[in-house]
């Protein structure tokens, strides 16, 4: 085997594994967008949940003055 056939084969070898590296980062990032997308989905959830428990005690305190008003005025 001739010297140029050697350094022939390494240099496709090295562009081979940079390709493959240069996927392997681009897997990463999109791996990380997942990541931050399913924080900010859980965030929502719990941000959504914690709305309905606020938005049903400001329903009954509501009720509660009402109430009050109502009987005080009649």
């Amino acid at each position: 085997m001739q010297m140029r056939e050697v350094m022939l084969k390494v240099y496709v070898r090295l562009q081979t594994m940079r390709g493959s590296l240069r996927r392997i980062v681009a897997d990463e990032s999109a791996q990380d967008l997942i990541e931050y997308a399913l924080v900010v989905a859980l965030i929502a959830f719990a941000a959504a949940a914690g709305m309905t428990t606020v938005a049903t005690k400001i329903n009954a305190a509501f009720t509660n003055i009402g109430t009050k008003l109502t009987t005080y005025t009649s």
